[in-house]
């Protein structure tokens, strides 16, 4: 499973609006410079998380869903 960080955080609530965007407008939502923003990008398309199209990027919900579920299972504690 991939660790997110801050950097990864903001560009999945970016790309949560459901419309693609290109770097340069996650950039500017984020306030994060393109640079990290595309090291991210990256990163998040190598783990299938966010797809591409004619240099704009999505969210992959599949994909985003297993990893919610993934967390969820994670933070049970089991009861004694």
């Amino acid at each position: 499973m991939v660790k997110l960080n801050k950097v990864d955080e903001q560009i999945i609530v970016a790309l949560k609006e459901g419309k693609e965007l290109t770097l340069q407008e996650i950039a500017e939502k984020t306030g994060l410079p393109p640079k990290k923003v595309f090291r991210s990008l990256r990163k998040l398309f190598e783990n299938e998380m966010v797809d591409t199209n004619a240099r704009k990027y999505k969210l992959c919900p599949d994909k985003l869903n297993l990893k919610a579920k993934e967390d969820e299972e994670e933070l049970e504690v089991p009861e004694e």
